[in-house]
């Protein structure tokens, strides 16, 4: 081979590195990895580990919700959803807490009576659980029609001095139908053993309760081994809510950084690569080469490659060795047949009615490592059945698009009456209700004044005794002509909202409605490591001895992914690296007489703006005759007027700024949206330019994804963007989707809160969007926004205040101060934000020339209406402002956040940040208004303020504001 391909002082420095690939960062101990590394005593418990907490142990050697109460009387408690609990048990190999009611401990008759609630997001009860009711304040101790079952479970409480009776029922027994006439009820989770034995007398009611339950966490137990696995402590940030790995050096967010191990933690030094121009677009071409180097190459420390780099990344040679050295690393040592449980858990299986089964779900002829726990089917003649928190369904259909499973409750299917009573619950870290739903309340052992043959009204009959019941659709009347509150007995059932309708018309659907069921969105725990799984050719199931997700490849299982390897695909790559690097040598002069004639066309130009030139000129490096450019793929024009058949009138979806997008399907199958700018000049070219480089910087679930683009050199400027199929957020307030009430006040908060996280990461990257409005929020089928239409966006550098630009945006949403000084910042976006949530309160267009001429901008309108007490004009009716109190109070909030933002001087605008923040406190209910101390300033002292830099902003519209018009603000809360 020729000497100048492989230098030998080169080779000989490659193999020294090999060999020294234990170099450690850091020879002293992290001093949270020392802390977290000892297990604490609480109580009479010993040899606690994460996720618990307390006493000596140090708050981030645990996760906030396992903080354990360590009292000297050898008590361990813990606190679960405001709820005292003694800690009876601790096993963490099964990751089982075996808890009791504080309340209930050697106490039959607590002075509260509450039920147990679980935070289901890190507990959920363990298959030993039972449910245990307890009715007090009953009056059927001498009743002969009480049956000797339930006679036998009595017990006496002493309140006041006066003996009230109540009764226990472990859930087996149809009891409930005997016990309307007590006063109250409260469910207590016991062992299931413990329940048995009490139906049989074997144990009493008070050592059953203090024999407490058991609950199984599920906090990070996956990846809790993995830290460990690796030599770490585990551990929590509290500052980013997130896990922490404490190691001997430093925390990382998954695992320790070993030798021989690709822990994700050191950067892989393929970067270092990847950063060279000379290197990028051939990098790009062999994505997978680099995976492979990735996957060797982390055996050497990070700064070392550094170094190295430094003094060889200008060598194609360079690049080339480390590529081969990769590609004999990943060789395989040796081969083997299929795994079984990989050509198991390939095939999809049938279960009752429903056909093509697959991943999360098993039963039948499907192993259960094939699926996850929670999801096995019982596959019967009809619908399967389905178990979730102890309560019994029919699945009626699973759409495993969507991931949305029908369900209807076995214990109402054609009985409107059953056994026994309790709430639908559901398992909140797997299922979610979808928006398809409607709340149905029914009430059983009634003996209001209702009418007797009032429409909602039904009789129920339990051994014989009948009883008037009733149903209501949504919240529950206050109306004291239907005080249903005489009603003993009350539970929820959602039903589909499309079953409503049917039952307003004719209350006999009840039954019909209960079978039809409700719609639940399933949530795999390890959806992103599933969709790793698949994409590596692997079959996704679960680890019964680890108790965790696997991915089950040809060989064996692996935690996440299967590895890509193989002698075939090793020669294939090395071939592929020889003729890249022929076609390298080639390309690089190309690319040096491309680079020439850009800048020499830059020179040409007279008036170009200061502050598109760096975003021109750092382009020019990009090598546009591959296959990419800034990193996504290149389409050429044939492709994309193909996918839009030709850019056919019909296929329009909108106007994008600056360009007409239209709907095309790719040759892959993908359907995308395809903005086509209107003209190809210079101004064009920048901003197509602008909106490439800024989208592929950009990761962020709220901000919508570029596919790729055509070559700034093509006749068109073309831009394919992911398809966004459920319009913007101004079709559904004020356009050609809009519907009275279609759009719920829950839904709009959701809007702003992600609208407000994309605008919010968009700053934090220093980029200003420049074009905030309803248009450029898109909406897919779960109404989850997608922030769109960069094309006015700018790059805002950290070390300068504004950027002077020209003026441009849409009116009604531009900052004031834009149009006066021509600079831009942050808060630009901010006010144009402050619209959008106006527009969410009004459902009004930001500009309509329609309206009155002081109301034609929507801002406008929205200040004077806030500050003449006359927020209830601006509101949408159909958001139940005057109906519901919360939406009230939450409206309320909103509305002072806009106005903040909408304040004429940016100093006194919020940031981004802190819109967040103040949002996600009003969803959360707890978001407390400071109300300013309103100070009276006499008129004539205000002319001596003049001198003086403005005022903060104010925290509400509660403060006082000072104008020419009017001295004070009106209290909004009083609207």
């Amino acid at each position: 081979m020729h000497p100048k391909l492989f230098p030998s002082p080169l080779l000989f420095i490659l193999i020294i590195f090999v060999v020294l690939v234990h170099v450690p960062i850091s020879l002293c101990d992290d001093e949270r990895y020392g802390n977290c590394s000892q297990p604490f005593v609480c109580g009479s418990l010993g040899n606690i580990i994460y996720p618990f907490w307390g006493r000596d142990r140090p708050q981030f050697c645990g996760h906030p919700g396992f903080e354990l109460d360590c009292q000297d009387d050898n008590i361990t408690e813990i606190e679960i959803m405001s709820e005292k609990y003694r800690v009876l048990e601790i096993t963490p190999d099964s990751q089982i807490l075996k808890v009791a009611r504080d309340d209930f401990w050697n106490n039959i008759c607590p002075l509260r009576l509450v039920n147990t609630t679980l935070n289901f997001t890190i507990f959920n009860y363990a298959s030993t659980v039972h449910n245990l009711t307890l009715y007090y304040n009953c009056t059927l101790k001498n009743i002969p029609s009480v049956p000797l079952f339930v006679q036998s479970s009595a017990f006496n409480c002493s309140v006041n001095k006066t003996t009230q009776y109540g009764f226990y029922v472990t859930g087996t027994t149809p009891a409930d139908a005997f016990l309307w006439k007590c006063g109250d009820n409260v469910i207590v989770p016991v062992l299931q053993t413990a329940a048995n034995a009490l139906e049989t007398n074997g144990t009493t009611l008070g050592a059953t309760l203090d024999g407490g339950f058991e609950l199984q966490w599920t906090v990070g137990s996956a990846t809790c081994n993995q830290c460990l696995g690796s030599g770490g402590q585990c551990g929590y940030n509290s500052s980013t809510g997130q896990f922490n790995c404490f190691c001997r050096d430093q925390p990382y967010s998954k695992t320790c950084f070993t030798p021989g191990t690709n822990s994700g933690e050191v950067p892989c030094p393929i970067a270092f690569l990847i950063s060279d121009p000379s290197y990028f677009s051939l990098i790009v071409s062999i994505t997978q080469l680099a995976q492979l180097f990735c996957t060797w190459y982390t055996d050497l420390p990070s700064h070392v490659f550094l170094q190295m780099h430094s003094h060889f990344s200008r060598s194609p040679t360079f690049f080339l060795i480390v590529i081969i050295f990769s590609i004999f690393k990943s060789l395989p040592v040796s081969f083997s047949e299929n795994d079984g449980r990989y050509t198991n858990c390939t095939r999809t299986f049938d279960c009752g009615n429903i056909q093509n089964i697959g991943y999360p779900f098993w039963g039948r002829n499907r192993p259960e490592y094939c699926g996850l726990p929670e999801f096995e089917l019982r596959c019967e003649d009809g619908s399967p059945e389905m178990e979730i928190m102890s309560q019994q369904y029919h699945v009626l259909g699973i759409n495993q698009i969507q991931e949305v499973l029908t369900l209807a409750r076995m214990d109402f299917w054609n009985d409107t009456c059953p056994l026994q009573f309790a709430n639908t619950t559901l398992n909140y870290t797997l299922f979610n209700y979808t928006r398809d739903n409607a709340n149905l309340t029914l009430f059983y052992g009634c003996t209001s004044t209702i009418v007797i043959n009032a429409s909602n009204r039904f009789d129920c009959t339990v051994n014989g005794i009948t009883s008037g019941s009733y149903f209501v659709i949504g919240p529950v009347p206050m109306d004291p002509n239907q005080n249903l509150t005489k009603c003993n007995i009350s539970i929820q059932v959602p039903i589909l909202q499309a079953a409503v309708y049917g039952l307003l018309d004719d209350p006999l659907n009840l039954e019909k409605a209960l079978r039809g069921g409700f719609k639940v969105k399933y949530n795999a725990t390890n959806d992103t490591l599933c969709m790793e799984c698949v994409e590596s050719g692997g079959h996704c199931g679960y680890d019964w001895t680890l108790l965790q997700p696997t991915c089950f490849c040809h060989d064996q299982p692996y935690p996440e992914a299967c590895p890509t390897s193989g002698i075939s695909g090793g020669v294939a790559a090395i071939i592929i690296a020889f003729l890249l690097f022929i076609i390298f040598r080639r390309r690089k002069q190309t690319i040096r007489e491309t680079k020439s004639k850009d800048l020499s066309l830059l020179s040409t130009i007279p008036s170009l703006p200061s502050e598109n030139i760096t975003s021109f000129t750092s382009s020019k490096t990009d090598l546009e005759k591959a296959s990419s450019y800034f990193g996504v793929p290149i389409f050429t024009n044939e492709e994309l007027e193909e996918a839009t058949d030709n850019f056919n009138p019909s296929k329009e979806l909108g106007d994008g700024g600056f360009g007409t997008v239209y709907l095309g399907k790719l040759r892959d199958g993908r359907v995308v949206a395809v903005k086509r700018l209107y003209e190809n000049n210079f101004k064009r070219v920048e901003q197509f330019m602008n909106e490439v480089e800024i989208l592929t910087r950009l990761r962020h679930q709220n901000l919508v994804t570029l596919y790729g683009c055509s070559s700034r050199r093509s006749r068109e400027l073309l831009l394919v963007y992911e398809f966004i199929p459920n319009g913007t957020v101004a079709d559904h307030l004020h356009g050609n989707r809009a519907k009275a009430g279609s759009v719920t006040w829950p839904v709009r908060m959701s809007i702003a809160i992600e609208t407000a996280d994309a605008l919010a990461y968009l700053h934090a990257s220093d980029i200003i969007h420049r074009d905030v409005k309803s248009n450029n929020i898109l909406l897919d089928n779960n109404f989850r926004v997608k922030v769109a239409d960069f094309g006015l966006s700018r790059l805002f550098p950290t070390d300068v205040t504004h950027v002077s630009t020209a003026p441009q945006g849409t009116p009604g949403y531009v900052d004031p101060e834009y149009y006066q000084c021509y600079q831009i910042t942050d808060k630009s976006d901010v006010y144009s934000f402050g619209v959008v949530l106006i527009e969410l309160i009004s459902s009004k267009q930001a500009v309509d020339v329609n309206r009155h001429r002081q109301e034609i901008n929507l801002a406008n309108m929205a200040i004077s209406k806030i500050q003449n007490c006359a927020l209830h004009e601006l509101v949408d009716p159909c958001i139940g402002f005057e109906s519901d109190f919360a939406v009230r109070r939450m409206t309320t909030l909103v509305a002072e956040l806009a106005f903040r933002c909408l304040q004429q001087e940016r100093e006194m605008r919020p940031s981004m940040e802190e819109v967040l923040e103040v949002l996600r406190g009003i969803e959360r209910e707890d978001y407390k208004v400071v109300t300013a101390e309103v100070v009276d300033i006499p008129a004539d002292d205000v002319g001596l303020l003049k001198s003086m830099p403005p005022p903060l902003s104010p925290d509400s519209v509660n403060d006082k504001w000072f104008s020419i018009s009017s001295s004070t603000t009106p209290n909004i809360r009083s609207i």
